[in-house]
């Protein structure tokens, strides 16, 4: 199973003051999705709708932004890799955006809320 995170979509699910520093914010996520990977094995790629400042690297997960900074941005490049995967069946998109999941659903993907995801994260 290869994991397509809406990073932002994620992030935001929880009000917890990342709205203040949200390069911060990615660079937590992407810290939290490392350790996850490190003990679960799975293939995650997080999508940003724009490039972390200053950039972030992980030889453990990969972390993609949109060609374009915008609103939607991250969804649009989701959904742009499902369609360029040779097996999206084998992929499972993370949001908890209605018209994200209908849209990965439609491209064969399956979809898990954010809330599931992140019990999954904590766990």
């Amino acid at each position: 199973m290869h994991w397509l995170v809406d990073g932002m979509n994620l992030i935001g699910s929880r009000p917890d003051g990342w709205w203040r520093d949200r390069d911060a914010a990615m660079a937590r996520l992407v810290d939290t999705l490392e350790r996850w990977v490190a003990e679960s094995g799975e293939d995650v790629t997080v999508v940003f709708e724009r490039a972390p400042s200053p950039p972030l690297r992980s030889t453990v997960i990969e972390i993609a932004n949109a060609p374009r900074p915008k609103p939607d941005a991250a969804d649009d490049e989701i959904i742009r890799r499902l369609r360029a995967d040779g097996d999206p069946h084998a992929v499972r998109v993370v949001t908890s955006d209605r018209w994200l999941a209908d849209r990965a659903q439609a491209a064969g993907a399956s979809v898990e809320g954010v809330e599931s995801f992140r019990a999954r994260l904590e766990s």
